[in-house]
């Protein structure tokens, strides 16, 4: 009897087992080209122009994630997995709790400090996976982290991340980590992921910006922005540039430049052209002249082949912070991002005027950071006789309007002829600095009002879209009073 009864149990659980569905993996590649599988308004799907599914996306546009994503970790090989106890899985019924809902102050962790470490497949993430609007690095994250390096490891251990990078940023006030996408996941999956932790306290893509040059003859600036050549000067004035490396033997350059930094120390220069003529605009000497002689350059080379990413320009604007400098000149555009929005408001409570170029994505383009943030002075360029580039970045973001149309400007080659909001805001930067010459003590914000209330009304009367206030005028913002 007890023979047949095992039999019988055999058979039954052997039926049991054949009549329990079994899902099949599919295993995902990792997302270098995300589908495009929405259009943002504004920016283009792939850069085929077809929007289709499986495009090129890495040009401009959004890209969203899938609305359902499925068994984003497949087994390696060698057969299936034991799948990691999760310590908030009741030990009766099997169940996880339901999500709590992170507050604005602080997200509940998945695992708390020195506590067990959960399994990727096991993570709950407590707020939907973010559509990321831009390009940006499709394997990293940038989080602050509010903890030491062990928190770090923690949380790179509960997340399935890697550390690729580390530092105590001095304007975000925090450590900042760069965390490598070892698994494939989609960028927006893991931001929402790592919000289920209370020691990561901002996370954002790793987002990638462009210079903003379009180059294609006496330098006509000093006539339209009415700056007399001869009384210009940036004498003792400090400014910080960020941008490509420079050709420092240009004679335009000759002792212009006190200090340089290398924010991307493993990549190899090769183009020297873009950095030089901004630095020669500002301060150049010689046959070349800038707007600002004698001035200071402090310069933080964070691109290469026009292109960086938000963790170099970090480390650029950090360095820049700590050299005592009146002004940053950023001609470069990208998509917003928070942790770039947080630096800039710091180095502004800092007293330093920020100056950014608008953007040469045209008029139906989206707004261009760090231009667009609050406290930031964005520049659009114009011609020798006033007109607005066509390639200019339209918006209520812009603020100014400077020449930046088929200027001269030293380059690595010697000189060359400049087009580009890039250039304008040079200009500008050298302005301000005649500005802080004549009156050291004025601050940021009496700087930024004189430069609204004298500029040059080009556009629709009063502030546009366009021309922002209008044409830079020095002479008229010098002599202006509070």
């Amino acid at each position: 009897m007890a023979a047949e009864a095992v039999i019988r149990f055999a058979a039954i659980l052997a039926a049991a087992i054949a009549a329990t569905p079994v899902f099949a993996q599919n295993t995902n590649p990792p997302p270098t080209k995300p589908d495009c599988l929405e259009r943002a308004a504004g920016a283009d799907c792939a850069k085929d122009g077809t929007g289709k599914p499986g495009a090129d996306t890495t040009a401009t546009g959004a890209v969203f994630l899938p609305a359902l994503i499925v068994d984003l970790f497949p087994n390696p090989a060698g057969g299936t997995p034991l799948p990691t106890p999760d310590p908030r899985r009741d030990p009766a019924s099997g169940a996880l709790p339901p999500p709590v809902q992170p507050t604005d102050a602080q997200a509940v962790q998945v695992a708390a400090p020195g506590g067990p470490i959960v399994s990727p497949t096991d993570l709950v993430a407590t707020e939907p996976p973010r559509a990321v609007i831009g390009d940006f690095v499709p394997d990293e994250v940038l989080v602050t982290v509010d903890g030491d390096a062990g928190a770090v490891q923690q949380i790179a251990a509960s997340f399935g991340l890697e550390v690729r990078s580390e530092r105590q940023s001095r304007l975000l006030g925090t450590t900042l980590v760069r965390f490598g996408i070892p698994d494939g996941r989609p960028v927006g999956v893991v931001l929402a992921q790592l919000a289920a932790d209370g020691r990561t306290l901002r996370r954002e893509p790793n987002h990638v910006y462009s210079l903003q040059q379009a180059a294609t003859i006496v330098n006509y600036a000093f006539e339209r922005i009415a700056l007399d050549e001869k009384e210009a000067s940036g004498e003792n004035v400090r400014i910080a540039v960020i941008d490509t490396g420079i050709d420092d033997t240009n004679p335009a350059l000759s002792g212009v430049i006190a200090d340089q930094f290398d924010a991307m120390p493993n990549v190899p220069i090769e183009k020297r052209d873009h950095g030089t003529s901004i630095d020669g605009l500002i301060a150049g000497v010689g046959a070349l002249k800038g707007m600002a002689p004698g001035a200071k350059i402090y310069h933080a080379r964070a691109f290469e082949d026009g292109k960086s990413t938000m963790d170099v320009i970090l480390s650029a604007l950090d360095w820049a912070a700590g050299q005592d400098v009146r002004i940053i000149n950023m001609s470069f555009v990208g998509p917003k991002n928070d942790l770039l929005g947080i630096a800039c408001r710091n180095a502004r409570a800092l007293g330093i005027v920020l100056v950014a170029a608008a953007g040469n994505n045209g008029p139906k383009a989206p707004y261009g950071y760090p231009a667009a943030f609050d406290g930031v002075i964005a520049v659009t360029a114009t011609d020798a006789r006033n007109g607005l580039m066509p390639q200019a970045n339209r918006g209520a973001y812009v603020f100014l309007s400077a020449p930046g149309v088929e200027m001269v400007a030293p380059s690595g080659a010697g000189s060359d002829v400049v087009t580009g909001t890039s250039f304008a805001a040079a200009i500008v930067t050298g302005a301000i600095a005649n500005l802080f010459h004549a009156a050291p003590d004025r601050s940021a914000d009496e700087i930024e009002k004189a430069l609204a209330d004298t500029a040059k009304d080009l556009g629709p009367k009063g502030r546009d879209n366009d021309f922002g206030y209008g044409l830079l005028d020095i002479k008229a913002a010098e002599a202006a009073k509070e």
